[in-house]
């Protein structure tokens, strides 16, 4: 039997706004998770034997959050199936609200997220690799360490939130503002070229070993713990959503992240137009090619990759430094938004 709690004790059977929750019931059970992982056992194998243009059909069901992968012949689309999960739709919600902020925060999360998978970073198996949730989180909080901000941060949003958003849910608080026009828009004016550059860099020299990403505030924190990589649940806080990361697949991403700030500072120097067959910009990043290239000249390096890039990005900081200073030898000052 399936009820709309939304509509319960009405008369009206007609809705056209607002939150659909859904209420089976079931059997007695040991408990909530066991009821769930035997939900979503059978909806993987009808999935699986009936859902039409249903493919891949995985059942994760001893994650901390048991849940059904699938994907979607038809649309593209892969999706994580849940049930009991409201903190997560929150979650979603959060994330529809930082897309729709700014113009520049889907097209950047879209271009590290190809970056990502074309490298191997990410997989559709889970494992120790960084999630696309994960990126996006790191993507997030970036953009709200930019001066000025791009994007606020998640306790900002409470503080505009009014009686109507407040949301408490398992005793977490997922109150946060739902009204775009209640936000204003950021003073940044950063491009998408700058912002690509700028976040392989950050994170290319981001002390993971010491300092955690957390969105609720938008600044670094000492890691509570000494996972690799530490990246707030902005809801559950006392979550590590990136638990799974491995060290190895760490210091993957951040070597690439260097390599790819290099690479994109070269085009900088550069100054002429790319000759039309090569690749450039984000295209140069995303090519297979182009990674196992680097893979085959580290072998040869007597210095480990990261520290090469990190190296040069440095000289390149320094000789930038050296030419703002003129020939009486004032030096000029200059400040980037």
């Amino acid at each position: 039997m399936f009820l709309d709690l939304d509509e319960i004790g009405k008369f009206s059977t007609h809705k056209t706004s607002g939150n659909f929750l859904m209420e089976f019931q079931v059997k007695n059970v040991p408990s909530e998770r066991i009821a769930t992982q035997k939900i979503l056992s059978v909806i993987g194998e009808c999935l699986d034997h009936f859902g039409p243009g249903c493919v891949g059909v995985q059942k994760i069901l001893n994650a901390r959050c048991p849940l059904v992968r699938f994907s979607h012949q038809a649309s593209g689309f892969q999706c994580d199936l849940t049930t009991n999960n409201r903190i997560a739709l929150k979650s979603s919600e959060l994330l529809y609200i930082y897309g729709a902020l700014d113009s520049r925060v889907r097209a950047l999360v879209f271009s590290i997220r190809c970056w990502a998978r074309a490298h191997s970073l990410t997989s559709s198996v889970p494992g120790a690799w960084i999630t696309n949730f994960s990126l996006t989180m790191m993507v997030i909080f970036f953009l709200q360490t930019r001066s000025p901000p791009i994007l606020p941060t998640l306790d900002y949003l409470k503080t505009l939130a009014d009686a109507e958003d407040k949301c408490i849910i398992e005793g977490h608080n997922c109150t946060f503002i739902g009204d775009l026009n209640g936000i204003k828009p950021s003073r940044n004016t950063e491009t998408l070229e700058i912002l690509l550059k700028e976040f392989f860099e950050y994170f290319g020299n981001f002390a993971f070993n010491k300092n955690s990403i957390n969105i609720r505030q938008g600044r670094e924190q000492n890691k509570p713990e000494p996972s690799p990589l530490h990246i707030q649940n902005p809801f559950e806080t006392s979550l590590n959503i990136s638990k799974n990361v491995s060290h190895s697949q760490l210091q993957k991403f951040v070597d690439l992240a260097r390599e790819s700030a290099w690479i994109l500072h070269q085009e900088d120097k550069a100054h002429s137009s790319p000759p039309s067959n090569q690749p450039w910009g984000l295209a140069a990043l995303l090519l297979p090619s182009v990674a196992k290239s680097m893979s085959h000249a580290k072998k040869k390096r007597k210095k480990p990759a990261s520290e090469r890039i990190k190296n040069l990005l440095e000289s390149i900081k320094s000789s930038s430094t050296e030419n703002s200073t003129n020939t009486n030898g004032k030096r000029t000052v200059s400040t980037q938004a």
